[in-house]
């Protein structure tokens, strides 16, 4: 992490003044500029862990600050303590520290046993630019906060990011959603990260999550999430273009001559669109580039050399292959329609679930047509199994969406999430 200071800029500030919005220290809306507001802030902060409270975040206050970027502290246990009285030293629910704990006994806690505590706020920032280092550590939280998760690898990117794989439940109904196929899309990933969150501490604290028990779901079903196809493309967008990025001069080129990809980058960091780089009807993907002018890599809807042409493509073509999984949503944006069929392969079954998700959400149900209506992810499943796929545009506007769409995009598919785990 880079010494911020006033008048930084940039997503590492915005995700600092998050994490104090987390802890109360900070009051308003986050907006990536180091300000005054942020500077008193960070100097509150510092002044209580024993730091110089100069506002300057450098390595002591980035050290002393992370416990809560994710979001749980490691305490030793004393003597007369128990769940309930270290729940109320820290303003968490004693159930959550079980969680976080499982096997210990909270009537027969050792003295100097180590425990992990979350902290009272949630892990996932959703008020944040959400870039693969926010992910990383919102995935490191939960892990350490719900060890249930299972957190796996499906592959990774050019640049050797790993495509995380989280699995909630252990049922024998299996899906798999995903999200960030598009750079410019990335507000679909904290969706998926919010949604695990949730239906993590439902399960914890065993109450209801948007009507569902989800204790009983994790038994019945198997959710995968890859809540970051693109992790290349979407730090590209929302950090801009570095240096010592390997594809440096191509990106220029590829990208008319700008440096500025924060409005227009859907592809990977070869540019490649990987929502029309899967094997399903590529070759008319490559015929409507022809249209379009688009004659080699660039910002959106360039294929690929030949079909699954990229290693992110290549790691979800294996990771869904491999786990026999009976349906799929594929998160984008923007639109509020839901996309449920190609070239008419999809089953009766699948429009029955689309309808359904339909109503849940408010989205339209819709078949793509022209350049969007090949190569997608959703396409090469239905192809390739004959189950249902679906494609979800959420929100509205120009892309990528403000996080001010956050709050309701959530709402209109945390539903659809819950419904889809158990619909076929």
């Amino acid at each position: 992490m880079r010494i911020l200071r006033e008048g930084s800029t940039g997503s590492d500030v915005m995700e600092l003044q998050s994490v104090l919005r987390k802890m109360g220290y900070y009051g308003s809306t986050p907006d990536g500029a180091f300000g005054p507001d942020t500077a008193r802030a960070v100097r509150e902060f510092q002044t209580w862990r024993g730091l110089t409270a100069d506002s300057v975040v450098g390595p002591a206050t980035w050290n002393a600050l992370h416990p809560f970027l994710l979001g749980y502290d490691v305490y030793a246990i004393r003597q007369g303590d128990t769940f309930f009285g270290v729940g109320q030293k820290y303003g968490t629910d004693p159930a959550l520290i079980a969680a976080a704990n499982p096997g210990r006994d909270p009537d027969r806690l050792m003295i100097g046993t180590r425990i992990i505590v979350p902290f009272s706020y949630d892990v996932v920032s959703t008020d944040t630019a959400y870039t693969y280092e926010v992910l990383t550590r919102n995935i490191q939280g939960l892990k350490a906060r719900y060890p249930a998760l299972m957190v796996g690898s499906a592959g990774f990117s050019v640049l050797g990011h790993t495509l995380f794989a989280l699995r909630l439940g252990t049922g024998p109904t299996r899906v798999a959603y995903n999200a960030s196929h598009h750079a410019l899309e990335w507000i679909t990933t904290p969706v998926l990260m919010k949604f695990a969150e949730d239906y993590l501490k439902s399960r914890a604290l065993g109450k209801l999550l948007s009507g569902y028990d989800t204790r009983k779901l994790w038994t019945e079903s198997s959710i995968w999430l890859v809540p970051m196809v693109n992790p290349d493309g979407v730090n590209l967008v929302i950090n801009g273009l570095s240096p010592d990025n390997p594809y440096y001069s191509n990106l220029i080129r590829w990208n008319g001559g700008s440096t500025d990809f924060s409005g227009t980058w859907e592809a990977n960091i070869r540019g490649v669109d990987l929502n029309h780089n899967y094997n399903a009807a590529w070759e008319q993907s490559k015929q409507e580039e022809a249209t379009l002018g688009i004659t080699g890599p660039g910002p959106t809807r360039y294929s690929g050399p030949y079909p699954v042409s990229e290693p992110e493509t290549r790691a979800m073509v294996s990771f869904t292959r491999s786990r026999n999984i009976g349906l799929v949503m594929a998160y984008h944006s923007q639109g509020r329609v839901i996309y449920w069929n190609f070239m008419n392969l999809a089953s009766p079954q699948a429009e029955e679930i689309g309808r359904a998700l339909s109503r849940i959400s408010g989205y339209a149900l819709d078949e793509a047509t022209g350049p969007a209506s090949y190569a997608g992810y959703k396409d090469w499943f239905i192809q390739d199994f004959r189950r249902p796929g679906y494609t979800i545009e959420v929100g509205s506007g120009q892309n990528p969406l403000p996080l001010s769409q956050f709050p309701q995009i959530y709402a209109e598919n945390l539903g659809m999430l819950l419904y889809a785990a158990q619909a076929t």
